[in-house]
């Protein structure tokens, strides 16, 4: 099994896995507790819509979806900040309109033939050198911007009234969580895929909630069982030749249920 380790994409997939788990651990923890999981897997099916434009102007994925994941979580968060009564249609309408402008722009370049299926599901094994440079830069920017903005970012997550009588700018840090959200998102496309992004940033953080008592444990926990998530189900992927993203989401599944059953016998 070892002599796997060996092969170069071997290698960019676990420390790929490592670094997307980080940033899902992070930013997973806020994404729970603000209660905005519905609004983070609005900016990632909408996301596609980069993905299909890049690919139609010849520039990188990772790169268009960024662009594209970025300016969606800011819309969103202009427009539910001032209409939170139908957030549930809006969300909707950008879900949709984000995967065809994604799919309508692959069609129209030509000569392309692609596994879209890869970007949807995930395909950890075809990272690249310069996915790697990304995602580290990304996790970089995610753990300043948390260690810089922590006391805020934990005032405005927990009670946001609060927070604005001590005059936290509460729209600019609910705009700056979605946008770590909406790159988040973007760096766990090629471990996870759009589809199955939310349950990478969900799971990881709803185990870590029996262990932790505050959020700085809760992301540290979050980013330490994601990664055993993702290192194992790349394991279980290799073994019996399978997607790796459903099998690491599946993995994840599987220890949340053992683990919340041995604590209802408890």
């Amino acid at each position: 099994m070892l002599e796997v380790l060996q092969y170069s994409f071997i290698q960019n997939a676990l420390i790929a896995g490592i670094l997307i788990s980080i940033a899902a651990g992070i930013i997973g923890s806020l994404v729970v507790v603000n209660k905005i999981t519905f609004l983070t897997g609005g900016i990632a099916h909408s996301s596609y819509g980069g993905i299909g434009l890049a690919i139609y102007l010849g520039i990188p994925v990772l790169f268009g979806a960024t662009i594209f994941a970025v300016l969606t979580a800011i819309i969103i968060a202009i427009i539910t900040l001032k209409n939170r009564t139908r957030i549930d249609a809006i969300i909707g309408i950008m879900w949709a309109s984000g995967m065809a402008i994604g799919i309508i722009f692959v069609d129209l370049t030509p000569g392309y033939n692609v596994d879209l299926m890869s970007y949807l599901f995930g395909s950890i094994i075809a990272v690249s050198n310069e996915d790697l440079i990304f995602m580290s830069l990304l996790d970089f920017f995610i753990i300043f911007i948390i260690l810089f903005f922590y006391k805020q970012i934990l005032a405005v997550s927990y009670d946001s009234e609060f927070a604005s009588l001590r005059g936290i700018n509460v729209k600019f840090f609910y705009t700056l969580i979605l946008i770590l959200a909406a790159l988040c998102v973007v760096a766990a496309i090629k471990a996870v895929g759009l589809i199955l992004v939310i349950a990478l940033l969900t799971i990881p953080t709803y185990l870590a909630e029996t262990f932790a008592n505050k959020l700085s444990s809760m992301m540290m926990i979050s980013s330490i069982l994601a990664t055993i998530f993702t290192i194992i189900g790349l394991i279980v992927s290799y073994v019996y030749d399978i997607s790796s993203g459903a099998s690491i989401i599946m993995v994840s599944v599987i220890i949340l249920t053992v683990v919340k059953l041995i604590g209802l016998k408890r």
